[in-house]
């Protein structure tokens, strides 16, 4: 759609983590357009997204900006706070992707159709989302009957909307196909996603299994230092035990030693039993000269 409308404007109404805004911006960058484009946001969530802190958007700067800041624009403000940077029949190509009730939807339609060009393009996200209080699809329902339109109908469904005179052949094309030619569109575009989002599953699995291995690896390298360590605790405790059964020895040597010692003082302390060994000792020295 980018490089079929080259568009001079692009605004996105609700922009998240960025991916669809991302995509805008890539593709006036390949193409080499001279686009403005422009991400309009709160960044604080919704009932519908859930709620959330600054790190959103500050991970999304970190991308966007080295990538697509020369021509491009993210602007943290509610919808209709923003309208005032827009001069009327200015924008091209808007995208409305916020607060899906009946009634939002409907309000960001009305507030910001005047903003779009005579030859302008609204893109519609979420027409086939049917659960909770989301009334994309009733209003794209009651919408489509006033425009040209076109709606791919896989994942939550996108509506194209042409407010405008479409001064593109192929968008003419496109909105005035016939039925056999819809379903191949979107069968074509259907396979097409699909294909990136099996692309996108192997690349995550593959990571994931990089990381596995990693923790793998990190984890037998610890049991690797485990085993290590474990041996080295076993040598200290064999060195312990050796010193133990010396320090044993030692006393054991020792108590006999004093054992002795006693022995031999009491021996002392009765001259008779002295007499009588140097008696024996002479005794016995007569008898081997």
């Amino acid at each position: 759609m980018v490089e079929i409308l080259k568009p001079e404007t692009i605004v996105e109404l609700g922009t998240h983590f960025g991916v669809s805004y991302c995509a805008f911006c890539q593709a006036v960058d390949e193409v080499k357009l001279d686009t403005r484009c422009y991400a309009i946001d709160t960044w604080k969530g919704d009932a519908h997204t859930g709620f959330y802190g600054p790190e959103v958007l500050a991970d999304l700067r970190a991308y966007h900006d080295p990538l697509y800041g020369s021509f491009s624009t993210l602007i943290q403000s509610t919808f209709d706070e923003a309208l005032q940077h827009f001069a009327d029949g200015t924008i091209d190509l808007l995208h409305i992707d916020g607060y899906h009730t009946y009634e939002a939807i409907k309000h960001d339609f009305e507030s910001w159709l005047p903003k779009v060009s005579s030859h302008g393009v609204i893109l519609i996200h979420d027409t086939s989302v049917r659960d909770r209080d989301f009334g994309v699809r009733t209003f794209w329902d009651e919408a489509k009957s006033r425009y040209p339109h076109f709606e791919f109908l896989h994942c939550n469904g996108l509506g194209i909307l042409a407010v405008g005179v479409v001064r593109s052949k192929e968008v003419r094309e496109l909105l005035g196909a016939p039925d056999e030619e819809v379903t191949a569109i979107r069968d074509f575009f259907f396979e097409i996603g699909h294909k990136i989002s099996v692309i996108q599953e192997r690349d995550g699995l593959d990571a994931m299994i990089r990381d596995r291995d990693k923790l793998i690896k990190t984890q037998d390298s610890m049991i690797r230092e485990r085993d290590n360590l474990v041996k080295t605790q076993d040598a200290m405790i064999r060195e312990r035990d050796d010193l133990i059964k010396t320090q044993d020895s030692m006393i054991r040597e020792r108590d006999n030693l004093v054992k002795a010692q006693k022995q031999e003082l009491v021996f002392l302390q009765h001259p008779a039993l002295v007499r009588l060994h140097l008696a024996i000792k002479k005794a016995i020295a007569r008898m081997t000269s």
